[in-house]
C-alpha cells in the first residue's frame, strides 16, 4: 500500500483552468467544422425552415448537456462518463464499454480531421505535391507537441481556434443581415407548411432535428476536463451551459442568414454553403480567407477531441479498467504524457487509412448509446441514498427525457440512415466486449470491488 508521503509525491493533474477558457473548449467542440457543411444538407431536407430543425435540436441535445453539468458538479473526474456510469450501474464492463466508445468517437474524429487539414493546406499553399499523409502526420505531430506541453498552452490554441472560426460564423451573420426578411422562413420542400398536413410538418421536424442535433455533439467533452478545472462544482456546470447556449445563437442567427442570402435550392446544392453565402452577400471577402477559417475550425476539432481522450483514458486508468501507465502524468508539465503518446499513434495509423468516413458515421451512433447509459446513470444516482449533491442539480424527469430523445434518434438514425453505420456500431461494441473480456483477468480484484458496491472516489 502506498504512504501518504509516496501518494503525496506522485504528479497529479494541476487546477488551471477558469470559466473563460473551460467555456470557450465547449463552444469550440461544438461549433467545429460541422455547421460549414451541415446547413446545406439541412435545408435539401427542411427547405428554409432549417432555423426549426436547429431549435427542436437544441432543446433535445439540452436535456443531456443538464444531465451533464449535474454529473460535473457532482462528481468532477477526468474520465467523468465513464466513472459514473460504472458508479451508478456498479459494472466496471459498462464503465469500460461507454469509455471506450466515447474514446472510438474522438479517435476517428482525429484522424478525420487530420485529413482534411492535410488536403485544405494543399489547396490554400499549392502543396498538391506534398502527400496527404505527410501533412496530416505532420499536423498530428504539432497538436501532441502542444498537449504534451501544458492543459493551459492547449486550450488557449483552442481559444484561438475558436475565436477564428466563431469570426467566420459572426461574419456569415454580418453580411446576410440587411437580407433578413427578403424570405419565407417557413417553405418547405413540398410547399408551404399550410399546404401539408399536422403530422407530415411534425415528422419533417424530427427527421431535420435528428440531423441537426449532431451540431451540438462535443459539449459531453468539457466533463473529460473536471480534474483541471477550479471550483469545478460550480464552474463545469457554468462553462457547460454557456457554451451550449452562444452556439444555439450563433447556429439560429447562421440559419436565417442563410436562406435569406442563397436561395434554399441553392444552398442545398452548394459543396460549402456558407462560403456560398459570402460569395453572393459579400463579393469583397477573399475565398481563400474562408479557406483559412475552415482549417482553424478543423484543427479545432482535432485539438478538443485529443484533449478529450487523453484525460478519457487518464481517468479510466484511474479507475482501474485500462493499464496503469495511462494514468501517469509527468512530473513537471502535469499532462498525461503516456495517453497523450498512446494516442498519437492509434491515430497516426487511423489517419494514415484516409477516408474514414463510414466509421466516424458509426461513432455518433456509439454516443447516442453513451448518452442513453449517462442519462439512466444520473437518474439511479440521484435516487441512491449516500450520493452527494452538487452545486447544481435538475430534477430527474430532465435525465429521463434526455434518455427517451436519445433513445428516439438512436432508432431513427438506425432505420433511415441505411445499414452500415449500425453494422460497425455494433462491431465496435462486440470488439470492446471481446477486449474486455480478453483483459478481465487482470482487473479481477477491481471488478470484485465493483460487485461489492465500492466505488473508488
Amino acid at each position: 500500500m502506498a504512504t501518504a508521503a509516496t501518494a503525496g509525491a506522485e504528479p497529479r493533474l494541476q487546477r488551471r483552468i477558469g470559466l473563460g477558457l473551460l467555456m470557450m473548449y465547449g463552444l469550440g467542440s461544438m461549433l467545429g467544422a460541422g455547421i460549414y457543411g451541415l446547413v446545406g444538407e439541412a435545408a435539401r431536407l427542411m427547405g428554409s425552415a432549417i432555423w426549426l430543425a436547429f431549435l427542436v435540436s437544441m432543446v433535445a441535445a439540452l436535456l443531456t448537456g443538464l444531465s451533464y453539468a449535474t454529473i460535473a458538479s457532482r462528481y468532477p473526474r477526468a474520465g467523468g462518463a465513464c466513472y459514473v456510469t460504472q458508479r451508478a450501474y456498479r459494472s466496471p464492463l459498462l464503465g469500460y464499454l461507454v469509455g471506450l466508445a466515447v474514446a472510438c468517437s474522438g479517435l476517428t474524429s482525429i484522424a478525420t480531421q487530420a485529413n482534411v487539414v492535410a488536403r485544405n493546406l494543399q489547396a490554400a499553399f499549392g502543396w498538391q505535391g506534398v502527400p496527404v499523409a505527410l501533412l496530416a502526420a505532420g499536423f498530428l505531430l504539432l497538436l501532441a507537441g502542444i498537449l504534451l506541453r501544458g492543459i493551459r498552452e492547449s486550450l488557449w490554441l483552442n481559444a484561438v481556434c475558436t475565436v477564428v472560426e466563431a469570426f467566420g460564423l459572426v461574419l456569415v451573420i454580418a453580411v446576410g443581415i440587411p437580407y433578413w426578411g427578403s424570405a419565407s422562413l417557413l417553405e418547405w420542400p413540398d410547399g408551404p407548411a399550410g399546404g401539408t398536413e399536422a403530422a407530415g410538418t411534425t415528422l419533417l421536424v424530427f427527421q431535420g432535428a435528428v440531423l441537426t442535433f449532431f451540431s451540438f455533439i462535443g459539449f459531453e467533452d468539457t466533463l473529460n476536463l473536471s480534474e483541471e478545472v477550479k471550483n469545478p462544482e460550480r464552474t463545469m456546470p457554468a462553462g457547460l451551459i454557456l457554451a451550449m447556449v452562444t452556439a444555439t445563437v450563433i447556429y439560429m442567427a447562421i440559419c436565417v442568414t442563410a436562406v435569406s442570402v442563397v436561395p434554399w435550392r441553392d444552398l442545398a446544392a452548394a459543396p460549402a454553403p456558407l462560403a456560398e453565402v459570402v460569395r453572393r452577400a459579400a463579393p469583397w471577402f477573399p475565398p481563400l480567407g474562408f479557406i483559412g477559417i475552415t482549417i482553424f475550425a478543423v484543427a479545432n476539432t482535432a485539438l478538443v477531441n485529443y484533449v478529450m481522450a487523453s484525460r478519457l483514458l487518464y481517468g479510466m486508468a484511474r479507475q482501474g479498467l485500462l493499464p496503469e501507465a495511462f494514468g501517469r502524468v509527468h512530473p513537471s508539465r502535469h499532462t498525461p504524457h503516456v495517453a497523450i503518446g498512446a494516442l498519437f499513434v492509434i491515430v497516426l495509423a487511423l489517419a494514415m487509412l484516409g477516408n474514414i468516413a463510414a466509421l466516424a458515421s458509426a461513432t455518433v451512433l456509439l454516443l447516442l448509446f453513451v448518452f442513453t447509459l449517462v442519462n439512466g446513470a444520473l437518474i439511479v444516482l440521484k435516487r441512491r441514498p449516500g450520493e452527494p449533491r452538487g452545486a447544481f442539480e435538475v430534477p430527474v424527469v430532465v435525465p429521463a427525457l434526455g434518455m427517451l430523445v436519445c433513445l428516439a434518434l438512436i432508432v431513427v438514425r438506425t432505420t433511415s440512415g441505411g445499414a452500415t453505420a449500425p453494422m460497425i456500431a455494433g462491431g465496435l461494441l462486440l470488439a470492446i466486449l471481446v477486449l474486455y473480456a480478453a483483459t478481465a483477468r487482470g482487473r479481477q480484484a477491481e471488478i470484485d470491488r465493483f460487485a461489492a458496491g465500492d466505488v473508488p472516489s
